[in-house]
């Protein structure tokens, strides 16, 4: 008789994906399990704040660099190390599932590869508009540009989906328009923050970061745009 394997009930995640949703995850663990004194002992407490204060982007310490032309490696490590510290469990909670769905889609049809470069870059972009537009104080926490970046990514593979059939284009940037709107609507009851700016930026270093990925990508972006 023949050995039938049966099918999986989920495709595997790519490995890339997993590795990222654990260095957003296991952070916060540590952080939540400090706070309720289970691990680490009285000091842990303090260890979100201790790690914004030391990963998070600042960018003011970004514009003490540029003005005295001194790009220290231990504080430009912090336009990515960000992406790993997060002001609460549900901002983490929301990245890492993001990161989850969005990470495998991209990794399965750009690969895995495609897949850091998105998140990471996104990560990167995101801050360094975030401190060359704005002249804000706080920091920049959290996963989110770099979640925009794998967004960006999504939307490119949807935006060409949707070309090869002949149907509206427009329709592949739904997800960003979305959740573009429900940051507006957040800041509309708890206040306005800058972070859409990183956000945003993310997005557009993951859309036009896939075309250059894709092959012939990036021409067909150029003929689109042409035809606006």
């Amino acid at each position: 008789m023949e050995d039938h394997r049966e099918a999986p009930p989920f495709n595997p995640l790519p490995p890339v994906v997993t590795v990222l949703f654990a260095a957003l995850i296991l952070p916060e663990l540590a952080f939540m399990l400090g706070a309720q004194g289970l691990i680490g002992g009285p000091e842990a407490i303090g260890w979100r704040l201790a790690a914004a204060e030391r990963y998070g982007f600042s960018g003011d310490l970004f514009d003490w660099m540029m003005l005295n032309g001194r790009w220290i490696p231990g504080e430009m490590i912090r336009f990515v190390t960000y992406s790993f510290v997060h002001p609460g469990f549900t901002a983490t909670l929301f990245a890492a599932v993001l990161t989850l769905a969005l990470g495998k889609m991209v990794g399965e049809t750009l690969g895995q590869i495609a897949v850091l470069v998105l998140f990471l870059g996104g990560s990167v972009f995101g801050a360094l508009v975030y401190a060359l537009l704005l002249n804000d104080p706080e920091w920049l926490l959290g996963g989110f540009p770099a979640v925009y970046g794998l967004i960006g990514g999504y939307s490119f593979v949807m935006w060409v989906r949707l070309g090869a059939m002949g149907d509206q284009q427009l329709r592949a940037f739904s997800l960003i328009a979305m959740l573009m709107g429900l940051q507006l609507i957040f800041g509309v009851f708890f206040g306005p923050t800058t972070q859409w700016v990183a956000d945003l930026a993310g997005f557009v270093f993951g859309f036009v970061a896939s075309a250059l990925l894709v092959p012939g990508g990036m021409t067909r972006l150029i003929r689109a745009l042409r035809r606006e």
